[in-house]
């Protein structure tokens, strides 16, 4: 039975266990009742010494025992991500709440084991974030620009992400090779170019997540006839981060078809 127009998209806020945890301990921070003290760094200190901008309370929320390993991240991202183009030198400022919070939460959705593929990974966003999050959960960064994977295995390697590989390629060279439980995506294409290049990487049945804006809603219908061609089920705009983050972040969700879980030729 084919699912219906509403059932294929459904707008919703997420409010699993993990994200009224994490409001909770942010009221209770807001109120003075609760000091997150920050926990003994297990991360070589080198990188983050030229990076001096304190995590936000969030973050030690968000991050809990991975803080001292998304501190050394924040500091590669600021320092050699910069030299090298990766992100852009007004973005320092806005590294915890616009890039690493902002992939964080998305651990909400991920679970605990499994393979995760990370489309067009670039500087590890949301990639390298949810292998900290999620240590048991096989990390697969997808990205096929080499200066980019050479940014990517020095992180792996000074940030001891062993759950880590990476796999220098386009998406479509890849389609059926790697057959993850969860494909991410982030600021990579409009949803309706995205979502057959994450049906390719995907299992079938598998969960994809797709990090987008305001315009969520509106990708959303655009991809409508891709959506329905693939045999896309349980479509999603969840926010997550509500009650913790200044912005929430918007994901798009949805699940391949059981049947192939790949592009129909």
């Amino acid at each position: 039975m084919r699912p219906s127009r509403a059932d294929r998209c459904r707008v919703v806020k997420q409010r699993g266990t993990r994200g009224e945890e994490l409001k909770l301990a942010a009221d209770r921070i807001r109120s003075g009742s609760q000091s997150p003290q920050p926990r003994p760094n297990a991360v070589p200190a080198g990188p983050a010494a030229s990076f001096s901008q304190a995590p936000p309370d969030a973050a030690r929320l968000v991050f809990g025992h991975a803080l001292p390993t998304a501190e050394a991240y924040a500091a590669l991202l600021a320092g050699p991500g910069v030299e090298r183009g990766l992100i852009g030198p007004d973005e320092t400022a806005r590294i915890w709440d616009r890039h690493l919070l902002n992939c964080a939460v998305v651990a909400e959705l991920v679970p605990d084991r499994g393979v995760l593929a990370d489309l067009g990974s670039g500087a590890g966003l949301p990639g390298l974030v949810l292998a900290m999050l999620r240590p048991q959960v096989d990390v697969v960064l997808v990205e096929p620009m080499a200066r980019r994977t050479a940014f990517l295995a020095e992180c792996v390697h000074d940030l001891g992400l062993a759950n880590v590989r990476i796999e220098r390629g386009r998406a479509e060279e890849l389609v059926g090779k790697i057959g993850a439980d969860v494909v991410t995506a982030r600021a990579v294409a409009r949803l309706e170019r995205l979502v057959p290049l994450a049906v390719g990487l995907a299992r079938p049945g598998g969960q994809i997540l797709a990090i987008k804006g305001a315009g969520a809603a509106g990708e959303v219908a655009e991809a409508e006839p891709v959506l329905r061609r693939l045999r896309a089920t349980q479509v999603t705009i969840a926010r997550l981060g509500d009650g913790v983050l200044d912005q929430p972040t918007t994901v798009v969700s949805f699940l391949t078809d059981q049947n192939t879980g790949r592009a129909p030729r």
